[in-house]
């Protein structure tokens, strides 16, 4: 085996390139992860329970925005729609949160 290349648990050769795209693919998921914690999706495994904490999701999902604008272009096709999808879904789960607390919210809002 060369200096380059890594063998994984299973054997699996992994050139740097694919070690590089791994753990971008595994950052993601991580910020996947903590916004979705954040959201009251998953629990979190420290604590066994939903917590929701919507700023922690938010900055989660900014940090996923700031990669794919600092990314733009430089990325494989693979990883640019792993980080797309994740976000568009990131996105569409956090209004849902963020229309919940707004329907919690509206009979206070009405009485202004």
């Amino acid at each position: 085996m060369s200096e380059n290349e890594k063998t994984s648990p299973n054997n699996e050769k992994f050139s740097p390139d694919q070690q590089q795209q791994l753990l971008f693919m595994m950052l993601i998921q991580q910020h996947e992860q903590i916004a979705m914690m954040g959201m009251g999706k998953v629990k979190n495994p420290a604590t066994d329970k939903i917590e929701r904490d919507l700023k922690s999701a938010k900055y989660a999902i900014d940090t996923l925005v700031m990669l794919d604008k600092f990314t733009e272009g430089n990325l494989p096709k693979e990883l640019d729609d792993f980080l797309s999808q994740t976000l568009t879904n990131l996105r569409l789960n956090y209004a849902d949160e963020k229309k919940k607390d707004s329907g919690e919210e509206a009979g206070s809002a009405d009485d202004k």
